[in-house]
């Protein structure tokens, strides 16, 4: 039984949940879930926690993210991707000057409009609902901030312009957003026409595994002590051990925000609440 972190090279045309699916009948498991969907039409770096690794989720899904985009400049598609019914088409040429400007003045914090093909919940129901239902719905925007982006290269055809890029991103960034507010700033539209994520926090494309490499047995995965090796450890003896099995209330004497405590292996991620350690994640 794997407890970890597997680290896969998401194909385009598989849905997130799909890989999960492929995975867990390969591992003849049900404990194992994702950190953070990839669109069909993406690929790249999609990471898979399985047995007591599920718990760590929302922990990893937290972390910043790294991706390699393709925007073509011109066209707009209701699903602002290449998947969707086009809704406006014009000519476009910019030159490098022109995007290296606009890309430039994204590498900061600000509201962005979530995309109305998302998964995001508005009053119970997700938004890709009221696209499909027809419904009219006010968009929420998030804070999200651009750490790094950089342009990898500039095309045209047919009359468009191409970019690709890569960028930084904070959790909850929509690349397809970013696109649509790249393409609003030089008074155009744009879409998605192609994504690769290269890095989800410390996990980097070079290490993630193909799911032709897993169906061989051919893979190596994170264990419990790898990913969570960046924490404050506590050794634990006797009388503390028994504290935290029960899920104890402990005083935060270590003075960290996060703690982690083992004995022979490890049991449990406490939280800092008030100089206050209390169980956050418990790997009994």
């Amino acid at each position: 039984m794997i407890d970890g972190v597997v680290i896969v090279n998401k194909p385009k045309g598989m849905t997130s949940r799909d890989v999960v699916n492929k995975v867990s009948k390969i591992l003849h498991t049900k404990k194992i879930g994702h950190t953070g969907t990839l669109d069909p039409i993406a690929s790249g770096v999609l990471a898979l926690t399985v047995g007591k690794a599920t718990k760590l989720s929302e922990v990893i899904t937290s972390e910043e993210k790294e991706y390699v985009a393709t925007a073509i400049l011109g066209l707009e598609t209701d699903t602002l991707d290449t998947e969707g019914t086009i809704i406006k088409d014009e000519d476009t040429y910019f030159n490098k000057e022109d995007i290296l400007n606009v890309l430039n003045s994204f590498k900061t914090t600000y509201l962005q409009e979530v995309p109305i093909y998302s998964a995001v919940k508005i009053n119970g129901m997700k938004l890709y609902d009221y696209a499909r239902k027809g419904i009219d719905v006010n968009l929420p925007k998030r804070e999200v901030c651009i750490k790094e982006i950089s342009l990898i290269d500039i095309k045209y055809e047919n009359n468009k312009t191409i970019i690709k890029f890569s960028c930084l991103v904070s959790k909850g960034t929509y690349i397809r957003s970013l696109i649509r507010d790249i393409a609003s700033k030089l008074n155009t539209v744009g879409i998605m026409c192609d994504l690769e994520r290269t890095k989800q926090g410390t996990y980097d494309i070079k290490n993630a595994c193909t799911l032709a490499n897993i169906e061989k047995g051919n893979f190596k995965y994170l264990s419990l002590e790898e990913v969570l090796k960046d924490y404050y450890t506590i050794d634990m003896d006797s009388s503390l051990e028994f504290k935290v099995k029960n899920g104890c209330v402990l005083d935060n004497a270590y003075n960290k925000d996060y703690v982690l405590f083992r004995s022979n292996n490890i049991l449990a991620l406490y939280k800092n609440d008030e100089n206050k350690l209390k169980p956050f994640k418990m790997f009994l």
